[in-house]
């Protein structure tokens, strides 16, 4: 399923929880957001392109499972939040229940709040966030941004996870709804576009303001 405007995004229902990855390609250079899906399932996506980053909207497991796997297969680096480490290190925030842990950071870039990247004419810029996780960090390129698992449909993510609360999500609603784009791209379900889903966010954000 192909979204954006020059740039194109697919989406690609992963191994792990069905969480999502996306691979967004410009002039045969693309970056990876996510990574729940096997490296076999995002070699036969990515071909012959050159994959220039994987990017990280947070670290439980079904998101980042693979990261590595794709650093090493495609000579390239990881990009996540600072406060994704000690998800990445630690099983129990992670929620692998024991089966995931990084035990080595050589092939990661750690993010500050905000800021931008760009790979090979690929603009990237990213923002901390919270709600879900102490590491939420959504990706806006050209008209799209990928908000991991702050949105997910008509719903918002989980606020009982570790690093997840109430006072963040509705700072991240807040931020969105104000964010100028187009396509939203969830961890996990469809891609919605904005307009569609500013009566979702409204609508949490009185009830998270009861």
């Amino acid at each position: 399923m192909l979204f954006g405007e020059i740039m194109n995004v697919l989406r690609i229902e992963a191994d792990l929880l069905d969480s999502n990855v996306f691979v967004a390609t410009e002039n045969d250079v693309c970056v990876i957001v996510d990574a729940g899906a096997s490296l076999e399932k995002i070699k036969q996506v990515v071909g012959e392109k050159k994959v220039v980053g994987v990017l990280l909207t947070h670290a439980h497991y079904d998101h980042c499972y693979y990261a590595q796997d794709y650093a090493k297969e495609f000579s390239c680096k990881i990009y996540c939040s600072k406060n994704a480490r000690e998800y990445l290190e630690n099983s129990v925030y992670n929620y692998s229940e024991g089966h995931f842990k990084v035990e080595g950071f050589s092939e990661f870039i750690f993010l500050d709040c905000e800021g931008k990247l760009s790979f090979d004419g690929i603009k990237v810029s990213y923002t901390q966030l919270g709600g879900h996780s102490l590491a939420d960090m959504i990706f806006k390129i050209e008209n799209d941004v990928f908000v991991g698992d702050l949105l997910i449909g008509r719903d918002i993510g989980r606020l009982d996870l570790y690093g997840g609360s109430k006072e963040g999500m509705k700072s991240s609603l807040d931020y969105l709804i104000k964010l100028d784009f187009e396509t939203i791209h969830s961890g996990h379900g469809e891609d919605n576009s904005k307009d569609s889903q500013i009566k979702v966010m409204k609508l949490w954000q009185k009830f998270l303001n009861r």
